[in-house]
């Protein structure tokens, strides 16, 4: 497990990568650090709807690599289906940086969005793959803790939510998940969670208290291991009275939605995604 080794090769290839995010046709701007903005990019469809939801969309990587740069294909295909906006926040890695440093970092930038840039929180959409994903519930959690105006609705997408590896599925799945065994993701909490409690809400949201947190959507795979990260949040949002949207692909790789341009699986994802999103920023309206 080095990170180094993780960050120089979760990006490639980078000309596939390069040309998937072109042909979402969305537009890619750097966005410098700044009133509480760590860093990061700006997504937009070039003619934006007047309507369109506004997404805060978290990176997965493992907490310990990838960027917005690696996450452009992915974005831009939710955007492009949107006809909106992205704003994708380069949050600090562990394991120089181990947690709360990227909770805090989401925390500044879901701010910037209200106090700097004036996003109504009502249009406003937390969304995140893997460890985003998990990450995106800590930030709901954190956004409810803190009595901020909490956003339209959370979006997950294979989300990582248990650093304390408890879940069944780190076995069953170890001999068919395409990209980690249980093994690896466990190596991997223990680089973000550092001296932290695992089991702290915050690290590991599937152990966290769902009361009044917006609409979730879950979409996972039946064989990658961290199906019951997503499952068992799902369930425990569903019995804090959360309004829940689980859906479950058989035989697709971990954050299969990056393939959009290949996958039909990718495009029915990001389709229902996209409809969740609509549904709740009208009926917050």
């Amino acid at each position: 497990m080095d990170p180094l080794w993780v960050r120089a090769n979760m990006g490639r290839p980078r000309g596939p990568r390069r040309l998937m995010a072109q042909s979402t046709g969305a537009t890619f701007g750097r966005q410098e650090a700044g009133q509480g903005w760590p860093g990061g990019e700006y997504v937009c469809w070039p003619t934006r709807a007047s309507d369109a939801p506004t997404l805060l969309y978290l990176h997965g990587g493992g907490f310990i690599a990838c960027s917005p740069e690696t996450h452009r294909s992915l974005v831009g295909s939710l955007v492009r289906r949107t006809k909106g906006q992205a704003w994708v926040p380069t949050y600090r890695l562990a394991p120089e940086h181990p947690f709360p440093a990227a909770l805090d970092d989401v925390k500044a930038a879901y701010r910037h969005l209200l106090d700097v840039q004036g996003i109504d929180p009502t249009r406003l959409v937390l969304a995140g793959d893997s460890a985003g994903g998990g990450l995106a519930l800590a930030l709901a959690l954190a956004i409810r803790d803190e009595g901020w105006p909490p956003p339209a609705a959370l979006v997950t997408f294979c989300p990582w939510t248990d650093m304390t590896g408890t879940g069944a599925s780190l076995e069953e799945n170890s001999a068919r998940c395409s990209m980690f065994t249980g093994d690896t993701i466990r190596r991997a909490a223990k680089l973000y969670v550092g001296t932290a409690d695992p089991s702290l809400p915050y690290v590991s949201p599937v152990y966290g208290d769902f009361r009044g947190l917006p609409p979730l959507l879950v979409h996972a795979s039946t064989d990658e291991v961290l199906r019951d990260d997503g499952v068992r949040v799902a369930q425990r949002a569903a019995a804090a009275g959360v309004p829940v949207s689980l859906r479950m692909w058989a035989r697709v790789p971990h954050v299969w939605q990056f393939f959009a341009a290949v996958l039909p699986e990718a495009r029915e994802s990001l389709t229902l995604a996209v409809d969740f999103m609509r549904q709740h920023t009208r009926a917050s309206r």
